[in-house]
């Protein structure tokens, strides 16, 4: 009842104040339940006292009291007291616990005036206003800064590294990561972070390889082309060999394999091509130079460079099936998605076998074949490591076993290639694996190319049951000590550690600790009571608690605390949990994944772009699988191809499916809960493995709550996949992000010199040349499923105004 007036509201004001008392004893009301639920599971008790004030507000204001919007502003105050104690000045982190206060507060100075005649209230509504604009202002500077660090000073230049591959980048990229070194790094020097802005697009060509109806949701060409000579080559998302114009980009060739949908695993992605030259071959001779893929349905195919048409020398018509000797291989079971290596004429392939279908999936066998001929040399099934002859016709390689899906670097002068190994097949159960599962899984395994024999073996995870299988290709270095440089390798992971090797022997050359993990989980007993971390560098943030979790606004934030507070987590490697949830942080898309790293050799300079996000994991017991109809995709043909890995898995032939929910998003709104960003760039000294910069990726243009992007050109570091490139003229090229964005990083600061929307998502490693005395940087926009970025079959160049 409104005292001055009788029953009910009669101004305009009390009207506009009885429907905002009603939006906050909603708002209220849903705090003060879910406070106390938080409260009773451990958490903080805010939520539960700001949805009382919120009530106490409302019935005030219910009644025409301006005491209710006096109310509101002392809970929205506290609110910013709370924030800042919890937060700091955590741009980012303070947007879900201030930002919907805040709008509700301006609301409440609004109706200050029309429900009070007094001057005074009038000022004093205007003066928190005002306070409150300064606030905004205070808050933006601290969501720019948010997670950047002031750059360091960059080791000199002048350093002398040696790479043993046969080709390497310069005029030319004639290597996946510029050459079999895997180092990402172009010795080009015409575009320098004070030319870059002035870069255009000089040319786009299309790959004219575009999603079925069924494929829509199962895209992402991932392509870096190679550039040999006179020519680039690349492969499209479903493995069409393209031949282009350096300098125009128009098509010389192409080349159709003719892969069906039904071959698909997760996602239609090629991420590159091997080029090859016949040693002592006549270069009239058909096929003296060749171009070597692997396909999506696991046939290794051969075609003269000049032509693309097919080496009649090379195995069958051209090609190789690399699934002999593997037993049934149901479609889409068995796909190549990396570029081979080859060293020494012999071409060492690994494959995906698709994760968490069934425990009896195909192997995950290395295999070695003669660069000309296409005949096997040698098998190296990890089930039997000591025996790498090719399996006779009545032998089928050991089935289940970890594969290397990602790509291999290559040392032609230790004749080693050097295997980024992954898990067995079922990632999140271990019961089972045989020892020698246990010893090479999620390992860096050293092969002699000439017998397929494993030279040594490096182990970063004991007994994985978080898919954390090695997604980065190795880096070749020669690393600086005291007792001169030492030839090394370069590893990451996804778990964000990196480590440096002595590639000829596998021992650490920096300090790797061995520290307890948590233990327990639905197999107590296999869990390894400790892991190695690296004391060198890690990508890893600190282990998460309540007060990282995030959201739209105090809502959605205390369901990530109610969630985050339900479930099992007591750091990195929590063993996984069938009773209830559990967190996996960093999730399975890393740390570092399949981008890997980019080195400076000449500055010793690492360049890592990564990932930041949890995933909110559980174990679902067989019974409930069986109920909930979940089947090995291989079995399930037909209609859409799409769905997210391991998101529903059924893990056939254990006690337990999975269900990952990757990145832990909300149900309705899909914002992540643990609060941004989600991805970086960091520039690490080589020599020490001290920080020199680091910075969020992406901005939050194709971001926000409901799948609508909010357009802001605000860095709020986005998922990443693909990798960066680092030029001898001090610029980094970098896309991977979801915001659609090619960026020219300066590689002293860290500060973005240069971008350009893309057409498509761009989840490929760029590439850089030189033709015609131009400086070329190409990127594959294909666009991925997974990030959520439009897919696209554009490949871009660009390249410095051409002198007039």
């Amino acid at each position: 009842m409104n005292p001055l007036h009788g029953w009910g509201p009669r101004t305009i004001g009390e009207w506009l104040a009885a429907a905002f008392a009603a939006l906050l004893a909603l708002i209220g009301v849903v705090l003060l339940a879910g406070g106390a639920w938080l409260v009773l599971i451990g958490g903080t008790p805010y939520y539960i006292l700001a949805g009382a004030g919120l009530i106490l507000s409302a019935g005030l204001l219910a009644f025409g009291r301006v005491l209710g919007a006096w109310v509101y502003a002392a809970v929205f105050v506290a609110t910013l007291i709370w924030a800042v104690w919890e937060a700091g000045f955590d741009g980012w982190a303070l947007v879900p616990r201030v930002v919907g206060p805040a709008v509700l507060f301006l609301i409440a100075m609004a109706l200050v005036p029309a429900l009070s005649r007094s001057g005074l209230a009038r000022r004093v509504a205007l003066g928190w206003v005002a306070a409150l604009a300064v606030a905004v202002v205070v808050g933006g500077i601290g969501i720019w800064a948010s997670g950047r660090s002031a750059p360091g000073p960059l080791p000199a230049a002048g350093r002398v590294m040696g790479d043993p591959s046969p080709a390497q980048a310069g005029r030319d990229w004639p290597a996946y990561g510029g050459s079999y070194a895997g180092r990402r790094y172009s010795p080009l020097t015409q575009i320098t972070p004070q030319n870059v802005r002035r870069l255009e697009r000089v040319w786009l060509a299309h790959t004219r390889d575009l999603p079925s109806e069924r494929a829509r949701n199962k895209y992402g060409a991932e392509t870096t082309p190679l550039k040999v000579d006179d020519t680039l080559y690349l492969c499209s998302a479903k493995n069409i060999l393209i031949a282009l114009d350096p300098a125009t980009g128009a098509e010389r060739w192409r080349y159709d394999p003719k892969v069906s949908d039904d071959w698909i695993p997760y996602t239609a992605a090629c991420r590159g091509v091997t080029y090859f030259r016949v040693p002592a071959a006549d270069p009239a001779q058909a096929c003296a130079a060749r171009i070597v893929e692997g396909t999506l349905d696991g046939r290794l195919i051969a075609v003269d460079a000049r032509t693309g048409a097919p080496c009649a020398d090379f195995g069958r018509e051209g090609q190789v099936d690399i699934k002999q000797g593997m037993g049934t291989v149901e479609p889409g079971m068995v796909s190549i998605t990396s570029p081979p290596v080859i060293v020494r004429g012999v071409i060492v392939t690994g494959h995906q076998v698709l994760d968490g279908q069934q425990n009896d999936a195909p192997s995950g066998v290395i295999q070695g074949f003669d660069a000309v001929t296409g005949a096997q040399r040698w098998a190296w099934d990890l089930g039997r490591p000591d025996q790498t002859a090719p399996a006779a016709p009545d032998v089928t390689y050991t089935r289940g076993t970890p594969n290397m899906w990602t790509t291999a670097t290559g040392d032609e002068a230790l004749g080693l290639v050097y295997l980024p190994m992954g898990n067995s097949a079922v990632d999140y159960w271990s019961g089972d694996r045989s020892p020698q599962e246990n010893a090479f899984s999620t390992s860096l395994v050293a092969l002699d190319v000439e017998t397929g024999a494993p030279a040594w073996r490096f182990q970063a995870v004991r007994k994985d049951v978080w898919d954390y299988d090695l997604g980065s290709q190795a880096t070749l270095v020669d690393f600086p000590t005291a007792a001169g440089a030492i030839p090394a390798l370069v590893l990451p992971s996804k778990q964000g550690d990196i480590y440096i090797l002595d590639r000829r022997t596998g021992r650490p050359l920096t300090r790797v600790d061995e520290r307890r993990v948590p233990q327990g989980g639905v197999e107590p007993a296999q869990r390894a009571a400790t892991q190695p971390f690296s004391a060198y560098h890690t990508l890893a943030r600190p282990r998460l608690s309540e007060r990282d979790m995030w959201g739209m606004s105090p809502i959605d934030q205390m369901i990530c605390r109610i969630q985050f507070r339900r479930a099992a987590y007591e750091g990195m490697y929590t063993p996984p949990t069938a009773d209830r949830r559990w967190i996996q942080y960093p999730g399975y898309n890393g740390g570092s994944d399949w981008g890997g790293v980019a080195v400076d050799p000449r500055r010793g300079v690492i360049v890592a772009n990564y990932n930041d996000m949890p995933n909110y994991n559980r174990l679902v017991p067989r019974a409930t699988v069986d109920r909930k109809g979940w089947t090995p995709r291989s079995q399930a043909r037909g209609g859409d191809l799409g769905g997210a890995e391991g998101a529903g898995d059924p893990q056939v032939g254990t006690p337990y499916g999975v269900d990952v929910n990757a990145g832990w998003r909300l149900p309705v709104t899909g914002l992540l809960c643990k609060r941004p960003p989600y991805g970086g760039v960091r520039a690490i000294d080589l020599r020490t493995g001290r920080t020199l910069w680091d910075r969020p990726l992406g901005e939050a243009r194709r971001n926000g709550p409901f799948g609508i992007p909010s357009m802001l050109p605000v860095e709020i570091g986005t998922p990443n996949n693909g990798g960066a490139v680092v030029t001898a003229g001090g610029v980094v090229f970098v896309a991977a992000a979801t915001d659609n964005l090619i960026r020219a990083i300066d590689l002293r600061t860290g500060r973005t010199l240069w971008r350009d929307v893309l057409p498509a998502g761009g989840q490929a490693t760029p590439m850089t040349y030189e033709w015609g005395g131009r400086q070329y940087v190409v990127i594959m926009t294909g666009g991925h499923h997974f990030m959520e970025t439009p897919v696209g079959d554009q490949v871009i160049a660009y390249a410095l105004p051409a002198p007039r």
